[in-house]
């Protein structure tokens, strides 16, 4: 697997020293545990006010420039940036971002491909940044090109990873903690994955002209994803994802019910003992009923193996809720900016979160409309007041290089949730 190019300077040493103890006295801040306090009420569906979210690592360089970095040593450089991010986003944004009192890293573990290789072409603008992007797919016809696809496979590198970790106790000894935590996907979906096989437009006129041959494809990326989800659970390398753990798209896993009842500490991590998120952005131009054929069956199969589900990303949910509905684990579901809020609001009441994700537009465009913003916010408040809200500003890719639009954003959110919650 990987080398170990982990050259340990003096240099390097002392400024991650310097990091880890700014990473420490945040997490020991009396709000942290506040935080903790409104997540897991949250979660269990008694959310004493809304949560609020802003992703401020899309932003890039206008947030953390890497030409800022003092480290010499590429690892150590992607320690810094990862320890300068976490504090520059406490200090600079104030929003409900919990900081743990520990350093983090994940098993290693190298992921086969499918069977074929999906070759993807980026497009880059003047100033370097990614942009859109095309690939030939691999399967030009479902019937004689199928038996290309293999299940993906894995290996883990314990010892690799042991090490890795060692070393890692060694650069913050004193200071922070090391703890094996991560995950190896961050969706269970996979229609995105069917459209990098087939194409886009096949896809959607495969379910005419080839509908048989869509249902065997989605059966075997059905099983692909629980074949290597089961591999890595009976591996013993699934890690809890129930407390400060990014998932969904957008939130966090604090919660009480997870791990389930008969999990011990001594036990290896189950898929039931996690959340997993279900999403299907690529379909949004199909019909409900066609969802429901094509899509929904399989998600629901896989929805059955974890402990909760959050359900989408920035796919509109309402056209598809009763799909979503019968997912009988389901506790969250993205409302995105093109959703109907107004009836997902009634449709989820308190039964679930209303995870409203807010345009990203209100906070990139050349002019910072805080009148637009505050009646976003009322919009969602005034019709979801009933639920269980979580406001998560997520997508945000430049906010003009006025960084204070995102601590700006948060401000007045709170500012519209005082109204509503005092």
């Amino acid at each position: 697997m990987g080398k170990r190019n982990w050259k340990l300077t003096k240099h390097d040493k002392e400024i991650l020293r310097e990091l880890g103890k700014r990473k420490l006295e945040i997490a020991n801040e009396p709000c942290m545990e506040e935080k903790k306090k409104l997540w897991y009420k949250h979660n269990s569906l008694k959310s004493e006010r809304p949560m609020v979210i802003l992703e401020s690592g899309g932003v890039g360089k206008e947030f953390l420039d890497e030409s800022s970095l003092k480290c010499e040593e590429k690892w150590a450089r992607d320690i810094e940036f990862y320890l300068r991010s976490e504090i520059l986003h406490y200090e600079k944004i104030g929003d409900d971002k919990v900081v743990d009192p520990f350093i983090r890293c994940n098993w290693k573990v190298d992921i086969s491909d499918i069977g074929v290789k999906i070759d993807i072409e980026r497009g880059v603008d003047i100033q370097g940044k990614t942009l859109g992007f095309k690939w030939n797919p691999p399967l030009k016809n479902l019937k004689n090109d199928f038996e290309k696809l293999k299940y993906q496979k894995f290996t883990v590198d314990r010892e690799e990873t042991f090490a890795w970790k060692s070393f890692l106790e060694e650069v913050f000894e004193g200071i922070l903690p090391v703890v094996i935590r991560g995950s190896f996907w961050w969706s269970m979906g996979f229609t995105q994955i069917a459209i990098y096989l087939v194409g886009l437009d096949n896809f959607m006129l495969f379910m005419y002209d080839d509908p048989e041959g869509i249902h065997k494809l989605m059966r075997f990326l059905k099983e692909n994803k629980l074949f290597l989800a089961k591999g890595l659970e009976k591996e013993g390398v699934l890690t809890l994802n129930n407390e400060n753990d990014y998932i969904g798209s957008g939130s966090y896993g604090f919660t009480d019910e997870l791990p389930q009842k008969d999990w011990k500490k001594e036990d290896i991590v189950r898929l039931k003992d996690l959340w997993a998120l279900l999403e299907s952005q690529e379909t949004v131009g199909i019909s409900p009923q066609m969802f429901e054929e094509f899509i929904a069956p399989y998600y629901r199969e896989i929805a059955q193996y974890f402990g909760l589900i959050y359900y989408g990303c920035c796919e509109p949910t309402h056209s598809i809720w009763e799909s979503i509905k019968k997912i009988n684990n389901l506790r969250s579901v993205s409302i995105s900016p093109w959703c109907n809020q107004s009836f997902m609001a009634e449709m989820l009441g308190k039964n679930y979160i209303f995870s409203r994700k807010p345009p990203p537009s209100l906070l990139s465009t050349g002019f910072f409309d805080e009148n637009a913003i505050r009646e976003d916010i009322r919009k969602t408040l005034n019709v979801a007041k009933k639920c269980n809200i979580e406001f998560i500003m997520k997508d945000l890719h430049t906010v003009n290089n006025q960084l204070q639009r995102m601590s700006r954003w948060v401000q007045i959110v709170y500012e519209e949730i005082s109204k509503f919650y005092s």
